[in-house]
């Protein structure tokens, strides 16, 4: 009986296992089909950078950085945690028509009255942000994000019906064409007004303002943006949206903490930037922000692949609420994160001597931030996958708690330390917030909805990644191809020992 026991018992461990690696690859494949517009955008996006570190000036790109750390923060005040929402009661309440026209309506409505607000005062705002010679800025923002904003819920809409070819296809258009004009604006139309002669030439000349080429980069987001809500068209056109102020209530309720939440998130994560302009001496304050945001670009395959893990996390995790291993599943989806972001850090750390040729040579100074918020945004990617608890126990309250601690540790920081060691002090805030806010979460996450994290395996990891980049900083090589070399055994080395590691992991959960 004892044998028949053991065996039945292996048997459910095994099934057990196997229904969770299924659950596991079930969100691989959503974050491979819902990432890829977001990883393309941001590999192109990032494609951009080196254009931009070598035809603008430090203190022009500092403005590229400051406009869109704005939108940003604009950008969660106008859909105020209405995406969230959308998801929830769209699964909750089986009314997905009835929460998509309410949602949408409601994101449309407070949109037009933003955007009739900033084509109004526009020339004010310019004054207060210091931008009184381009109020233009002020302009292009509000479209972008008039745009953006409505576009928020149809996104939404495609992930919730799972229809991720379209959601694919009009991201990768919006994408594909804020590129292009960014190429015809910023390098193909100024190579035509000075090597060609003629009247095509002289055409370009009479509109084309060879010095303020950031103009032209904020004028291909309001393109890009504008040309993915008209393909929503049809789509909106064969819905009858129909506003439900009930439902809306409830949305309401449910996203307001998601909206301080969101904003507290974006004010740790832009802020700095901002900040930066206002507490640099002001000669200076322009060119060190346009290098804080460009070595903060270097960081990007960490951001692309949290962001891509977010696109698909967040239905899966209210997908998998009812499941009977859901808890199991969630503490298998953190420590497979842990170990592919520990391999991003140490890679890009390894390779720092490449990666951080795709910035302009003015702007190399700032390289000393990457590792800081290589390890900050994977804090936050922890912080993301504890945040469960919260929103499936609906206290999403906690999240905004949680965030607004982080923001005031952000600021505090940031005022502290920019006016004296500059940038490195907003690298080194963004770190010890996002740290705080993972650590609270862990305590306030164990208290109202225990998941059995192996937190051995996830520090142990952390702990390998941080110990070889030390490692390698003992080495002074000054030939690249042998550095390289070094740093690629040392890579090597790492991934075997994390292999080892992560196979005698899966192992004991087995025979558990």
């Amino acid at each position: 009986m004892k044998v028949i026991f053991n065996i039945k018992f292996r048997l459910l461990c095994c099934f057990k296992i196997i229904n969770i690696l299924s659950s596991l690859r079930k969100l691989a494949g959503q974050t491979a089909v819902y990432g890829l517009s977001s990883i393309l955008g941001r590999l192109l996006g990032y494609l951009l950078v080196p254009l931009y570190t070598r035809v603008l000036v430090e203190s022009a790109y500092g403005s590229v950085v400051e406009m869109y750390s704005y939108m940003a923060l604009l950008l969660i005040v106008l859909t105020y945690g209405m995406e969230t929402a959308f998801f929830r009661f769209s699964e909750s309440t089986g009314k997905r028509e009835k929460v998509f026209g309410t949602g949408l309506l409601s994101i449309l409505t407070s949109s037009v009255v933003f955007l009739i607000f900033i084509l109004l005062f526009s020339g004010n705002l310019a004054d207060i942000i210091r931008y009184s010679t381009q109020p233009q800025y002020i302009i292009y923002l509000a479209f972008i994000l008039f745009f953006d904003s409505i576009n928020t819920i149809p996104f939404a809409n495609l992930r919730a019906e799972n229809k991720p070819k379209k959601f694919v296809a009009i991201k990768l258009t919006g994408i594909f064409v804020n590129i292009g004009l960014n190429l015809i604006f910023v390098i193909l139309i100024p190579y035509i007004i000075e090597n060609w002669q003629g009247g095509f030439s002289e055409f370009l000349q009479s509109f084309y303002r060879e010095n303020d080429k950031v103009s032209y980069i904020f004028i291909s987001n309001v393109i890009s943006s504008g040309l993915m809500t008209l393909m929503f068209l049809p789509q909106l056109l064969k819905i009858k949206l129909h506003f439900d102020y009930a439902i809306w209530r409830k949305m309401i309720v449910y996203a307001l903490p998601l909206l301080v939440f969101g904003l507290a998130g974006v004010v740790n994560e832009v802020l700095d930037r901002v900040l930066l302009k206002y507490l640099l001496p002001e000669n200076i304050a322009m060119a060190q922000l346009g290098i804080y945001g460009a070595c903060y670009k270097v960081s990007i395959i960490m951001t692309i692949f949290i962001q891509a893990y977010r696109y698909a996390a967040e239905p899966f995790f209210f997908a998998q609420e009812q499941e009977k291993n859901a808890k199991e599943t969630y503490a298998h989806l953190m420590n497979y994160f842990v170990m592919t972001t520990s391999i991003i850090f140490l890679a890009t750390m390894l390779y720092i001597d490449v990666v951080i040729l795709f910035v302009g040579k003015p702007f190399r100074e700032g390289v000393g931030i990457v590792p800081i918020l290589l390890l900050a945004n994977m804090f936050l990617g922890i912080y993301y996958n504890l945040s469960v608890w919260y929103k499936l126990t609906n206290k999403t309250k906690f999240g905004a708690y949680i965030s607004l601690f982080g923001a005031i540790i952000t600021i505090g920081l940031n005022f502290y330390w920019i006016p004296r060691i500059g940038y490195m002090g907003s690298a080194w805030a963004t770190l010890i917030c996002y740290g705080s806010m993972m650590v609270i979460s862990y305590f306030l996450g164990k208290k109202y909805y225990s998941i059995p994290y192996d937190w051995i395996s996830i520090l142990v990891m952390i702990g390998l990644s941080l110990g070889f980049y030390q490692i390698s900083l003992l080495f002074h090589i000054e030939t690249l191809w042998i550095k390289l070399l070094v740093n690629t055994l040392m890579l090597l080395v790492f991934l075997g020992i994390l292999g080892v590691y992560q196979w005698k992991y899966v192992k004991t959960i087995v025979h558990k």
